[in-house]
């Protein structure tokens, strides 16, 4: 069978995983997860323990999670390096390197406005003291990204790569708090406004919010939750 992307929505980071898989062409299915009330069932919890998304169904059955596992199995397929580079290459070093850091320094940024957004209680001067803080990293994090991103268009050069993926999944959480001010950051904008257009991107977005779209054709099927968690026999994720 082909792997089955578990999807998360709204403003799931695995947006950018359902880009990569456009860009790499092979087949694939995916199912949205709607958070966090889905990934909090039973059902889902023999997923993923940790409920989160993304989570990867592999051809076996068995099930991957984590972006930049995902992102590696991703890289493992890619023979004609349409998201990735030659292994040991300057640029796959380079790509792994901005993987890292957007997927743990810059996406962690953003917890304590996460925390503000999900919590049911606390003070409102706890709530502000959090969105302080959140404020204060993602607009360190983005200086640093910034400094880090150089002439070419992409993350990794002239083209998407993994990199560019997990990026777009996670930039747009920025807006989504009204975190900062993106003037300082000319590069991330246009960045963010290149992959925005991409059509991967657009059909990501499309898949997010359940409406109907044309990709690549990579994309076999579009499954219900339900019906992918009454079939995935496996136990609790590692």
């Amino acid at each position: 069978m082909e792997p089955i992307l578990f999807s998360g929505y709204p403003a799931g980071s695995s947006l950018g995983l359902v880009a990569a898989f456009e860009w790499l062409g092979q087949p694939y299915r995916v199912t949205r997860v709607q958070m966090p009330e889905d990934m909090l069932t039973e059902a889902f919890t023999h997923v993923n323990g940790r409920q989160e998304t993304p989570v990867l169904i592999r051809e076996d059955g068995s099930v991957l999670t984590e972006t930049t596992a995902i992102a590696r199995w991703l890289e493992l397929r890619d023979e004609e390096r349409r998201i990735s580079f030659a292994p040991g290459s300057a640029e796959a070093h380079r790509m792994h390197q901005l993987i890292g850091f957007i997927n743990s320094s810059f996406t962690g940024a953003f917890t304590p406005l996460w925390v503000v957004l999900e919590m049911q209680d606390g003070s409102e001067e706890y709530r502000e003291a959090l969105r302080c803080l959140g404020r204060e990293l993602v607009a360190r994090r983005h200086r640093q990204l910034e400094a880090m991103i150089g002439s070419s268009p992409y993350l990794g050069g002239d083209r998407p790569s993994l990199a560019d993926g997990v990026f777009i999944g996670v930039a747009r959480w920025a807006d989504f708090h009204q975190a900062i001010d993106f003037t300082p950051y000319p590069k991330i904008q246009a960045l963010k406004a290149r992959l925005e257009a991409d059509p991967a991107v657009r059909f990501g977005h499309a898949i997010e919010d359940g409406v109907p779209a044309t990709g690549s054709g990579a994309m076999r099927a579009l499954l219900p939750l339900d019906e992918v968690l009454s079939q995935v026999k496996v136990p609790l994720a590692a």
